[in-house]
């Protein structure tokens, strides 16, 4: 799960991360969801790892308990690789985070 502001630039990234994910033949749900939605969608839909747009950075501290107590990973996205859309490399690490 993928968390901005408003969840709109972040779909971007979801398309680009989906795209390289479909070329290796992951099994994964990867999806954007803006800061006052992503509490609520977490008592929906099981995650396994946060990562949070780096616009939203100070959101961290408030999932932070919330993610422990579901064994949920949260990590705040490369400004660089969140700046340049950079699909895979922001993959690489949502993989590397749910080892």
């Amino acid at each position: 799960m993928l968390v901005c502001a408003a969840g709109m630039s972040t779909s971007i990234l979801v398309t680009n991360m989906q795209e390289i994910a479909e070329e290796r033949n992951l099994d994964v749900h990867i999806f954007a969801v803006s800061g006052t939605e992503a509490e609520h969608k977490l008592k929906d839909k099981p995650v396994d790892v946060m990562m949070l747009g780096p616009q939203v950075r100070y959101l961290k501290p408030k999932f932070e308990e919330l993610a422990e107590k579901n064994n949920i990973v949260i990590s705040v996205i490369d400004m660089r690789d969140y700046g340049t859309m950079n699909g895979e490399k922001v993959l690489n690490t949502a993989l590397k985070l749910a080892e």
